[in-house]
């Protein structure tokens, strides 16, 4: 980056990428440091030396709280946009001493709702995730349909379905919620029958049951079923969120925060609230991740709940090292964390430690 004199500048640009031990999951920490010697920390899924080469010549003479230039000029590295956003507030966030939510106009609420997304192919396995997750504080659950074959799966497979959140249902007790994730795999008319059939578990939602490239079928599948819809964590424009808005094809919105960022999702938010759409941002990455969401999440109204990843005690102990216990879960909720900026303190010994060595 060019040089120059002011402090709030942003000098340097520098990616640490991980991963974790049990699960694999692998993101990428990356550091935006000023020439004051503020450092601001964000997260994406992956990057290359090109890419980040690229981004520091676009940021070269900016200012950390030029969010939408920032975001509009490194449109050329668009994996990288959510990160930096992450680490431009969390230093803006330091500068004010006041956590980003409070720097956004916050916080609408004391806490966040949490949801673990569980995994397996057997209800045993299923059933194993879930009572691994509940023990850690959650209550609400994203549950995977079983695997498609064909593309018109029929009755034996939508029985399936229904017999798996009743094996789930009976097992988690009356207080916890659940959402059906159907990873984009069902045709409309499959959707709509899942939709139909599981309206007596009073479903959070049913998350991204068909692709979205036909507005008409998804809002076929809406209007005539009560089961909420969800979508969005693979759109990469906020356009994509106001199309499904137009066409009331959805109920809730999951837009991607490693894709998005904190600023972003706060304009498809508001964008949802002058259609009365929640918002439940899709996370699947690291903590510092996790971090940027709650702040996203105190501050928007309209915010619903917050997909955090249930990992096992290895994958946990190596989140908690590189950035420190916050990601509690109490009673299906998270704790928002009041310290400035992002409240992270990153241990870089321990970003060298679990390096992706891959």
């Amino acid at each position: 980056m060019a040089a120059g004199n002011d402090p709030l500048e942003m000098k340097e640009l520098r990616a640490f990428a991980v991963r974790e031990p049990v699960s694999g999951r692998r993101y990428t920490l990356l550091r935006l440091e000023t020439r004051g010697g503020l450092k601001g920390w964000g997260e994406c899924p992956e990057t290359t030396e090109r890419e980040l080469a690229h981004a520091r010549q676009l940021l070269a003479g900016m200012q950390p709280t030029a969010y939408e230039i920032t975001w509009r000029k490194l449109s050329p590295v668009p994996r990288l946009r959510a990160a930096i956003n992450m680490a431009q507030l969390d230093i803006v966030g330091q500068v004010a001493k006041a956590p980003v939510y409070q720097v956004l106009g916050g916080p609408t609420r004391t806490k966040a709702r949490a949801m673990a997304a569980i995994t397996g192919l057997t209800p045993t396995e299923l059933l194993t995730s879930m009572d691994t997750a509940r023990k850690t504080g959650y209550a609400a659950f994203s549950v995977p349909i079983p695997p498609t074959e064909w593309r018109n799966q029929g009755q034996a497979y939508i029985f399936n379905v229904r017999g798996r959140m009743e094996i789930l249902r009976k097992n988690a007790g009356p207080d916890s919620d659940f959402v059906l994730d159907g990873g984009g795999q069902l045709t409309p008319g499959d959707a709509s029958s899942i939709s139909a059939e599981l309206e007596r578990f009073h479903l959070l939602w049913l998350d991204e049951p068909c692709a979205v490239s036909n507005l008409g079928a998804v809002r076929k599948v809406s209007s005539e079923n009560v089961t909420p819809l969800g979508f969005g964590r693979w759109l990469g424009q906020s356009g994509g969120f106001q199309d499904l808005l137009r066409e009331e094809a959805v109920d809730i919105l999951r837009p991607n925060v490693a894709l998005h960022g904190i600023s972003q999702i706060r304009r498809i938010a508001a964008l949802g609230e002058s259609y009365y759409v929640a918002v439940a941002p899709y996370h699947d990455g690291g903590p510092v991740a996790t971090a940027a969401a709650l702040h996203l999440a105190a501050s928007i109204p309209n915010f619903f709940i917050q997909q955090i990843p249930a990992v096992a005690d290895a994958d946990k102990l190596m989140r908690t090292a590189i950035a420190g216990d916050i990601e509690r879960i109490k009673d299906g909720f998270a704790e928002l964390n009041p310290a400035p900026g992002l409240g992270l303190q990153i241990n870089e010994k321990a970003l060298d430690k679990f390096r992706d060595r891959g």
